[in-house]
């Protein structure tokens, strides 16, 4: 049965759930406070770079099944409403929730009796509870299904998801087994549970997922003082069916719109509730902790000393969006990074392929052959497959010094090596090639952070089987 669907906000939820329902056949109006984005969505275009998005959104309003406008009313006839609305941190942790309730006030005067309500937003637990307030209504059915959409992918994650999760109170309401429905032309999975439980369950998630990787940065850590390869220790534990292999990726840190703020509320919630959520914390303060480690094995590469100025030294980074296949920059480890060193003095050069935007301090560049002109170190701060794909020699002719801090593993240590390039990866040995192309550069200027210890051998380097897309690590599921 087609249902008419409100959707209020237009984000990457919002705008998703919207156009993957009119394209099951709903007829779908949604609802943003931004004009100017509204008329752009009006025109087909869509400001988000996620495959298949745009060519959906173009369907829906050229079938008249997708409509966008700037006024609650819009949704007023729907029979079912979905809040995909910003959630963010407040100073505290805790997430703010002040758009969602200003939208629930309005919601509350234009809906019909009877119209369920669907929380799809990011939210603490009891909230479903609490919406019948917001709204001023009693006669409102209140619906929990969170979204585990990933960024770059949410088209392939809506159409094809691995659960859907339905929480209501009861779990076997009415309301519910609709929302349920909509969902059956995926033939995924339908958790149903209480809206506490669902409401959870994201940030379990989320937290869980932020633990793995904070795991996978501490043994690349201990790897590098050991004398052990993090990929071949990650490809052996994601062998393991109860491990797996995503996640285990290490890297600069995790970012995005998700992980780092639903690790935060949900520290905020223990908290609330007496639970001394010790794992978790310490996820967020080793995460705070790999950032520095990045800043200083650049450092490292750039001056030869761990403690080396920066002031005028220059820095060529690739990629500053939080991981491959987005152009978001929202809490991205790499361009933390890349503050970090700008702060400390160098003169930052970056380009990402799919960020355009400025940086205070960096010069943003549309060609990343340019970020290795007279650099003293280059680092790859986003997992982007095109870097593994650059021609190397070139970046070293280009380059003061041809140094290269692999952040995200992804380099091919072979080409590398023919260019002559030196590399540093993050839980591996550094690599150096036998006849370095620029005499200047010597082993001993990488002794550093991220250097194994001079009295323990370089892991050998044996063939690797199947495990698992390394490039899978903390941007893989938000």
């Amino acid at each position: 049965m087609a249902e008419r669907i409100g959707v209020l906000g237009a984000g990457y939820v919002g705008l998703t759930t919207a156009a993957c329902f009119a394209a099951m056949g709903h007829q779908v109006s949604t609802v943003d406070i931004d004009e100017a984005k509204v008329s752009r969505l009006r025109n087909g275009e869509v400001d988000l770079a996620e495959p298949g998005l745009p060519e959906l959104v173009s369907e829906g309003l050229r079938e008249g099944t997708l409509a966008f406008s700037g006024d609650f009313a819009a949704v007023a006839g729907s029979t079912i409403v979905f809040l995909c609305l910003p959630t963010p941190p407040g100073e505290d942790g805790a997430p703010d929730l002040r758009a969602l309730r200003s939208a629930l006030g309005d919601l509350g005067r234009v809906l019909a009796p009877g119209t369920i309500v669907v929380t799809k937003s990011t939210v603490p637990v009891g909230t479903a509870q609490r919406i019948p307030d917001c709204l001023g209504r009693a006669d409102l059915p209140v619906v929990s299904n969170p979204e585990f959409l990933r960024e770059g992918h949410v088209v392939h994650d809506f159409r094809c998801p691995d659960r859907v999760v339905v929480g209501a109170d009861p779990p076997d309401s009415p309301a519910a087994d609709r929302v349920a429905l909509l969902y059956a032309p995926t033939e995924a999975r339908v958790v149903r549970t209480s809206s506490a439980s669902a409401e959870l369950a994201k940030y379990a998630s989320n937290g869980f997922l932020a633990v793995k990787a904070s795991y996978a940065n501490t043994l690349a850590e201990l790897c590098e003082q050991c004398g052990a390869d993090v990929r071949d220790v990650a490809a052996v534990m994601g062998l393991d069916p109860r491990i797996g292999p995503h996640f285990l990726a290490p890297g600069p840190g995790w970012g995005g719109s998700c992980l780092p703020k639903d690790a935060s509320a949900l520290l905020r919630a223990a908290d609330s509730a007496g639970v001394e959520f010790g794992l978790l914390r310490d996820a967020v303060r080793v995460n705070a902790r790999q950032r520095t480690r990045m800043v200083r094995a650049i450092r490292t590469a750039a001056t030869g000393r761990p403690d080396g100025p920066l002031d005028g030294v220059r820095v060529g980074v690739l990629g500053l969006a939080f991981k491959a296949g987005t152009g978001d920059v929202r809490d991205s480890p790499a361009v933390a990074v890349a503050a970090e060193l700008v702060r400390q003095g160098a003169e930052v050069t970056a380009y990402d392929p799919a960020v355009q935007s400025e940086m205070d301090g960096a010069t943003v560049v549309d060609d990343p052959y340019l970020v290795a002109k007279d650099a003293a170190a280059l680092a790859v701060l986003t997992e982007w497959p095109e870097f593994r794909d650059l021609d190397w020699c070139r970046l070293a002719e280009a380059a003061d010094r041809p140094v290269v801090v692999d952040t995200r593993n992804v380099l091919d240590p072979t080409v590398l090596a023919e260019a002559g390039f030196a590399r540093i990866g993050v839980g591996t040995p550094v690599e150096v090639p036998d006849a370095c192309s620029r005499p200047r550069l010597h082993p001993q200027a990488l002794a550093g952070p991220l250097q194994q210890r001079p009295d323990r051998p370089a892991a050998a380097r044996p063939v690797r089987g199947t495990g698992g897309d390394r490039r899978t690590g903390p941007g893989g599921r938000p």
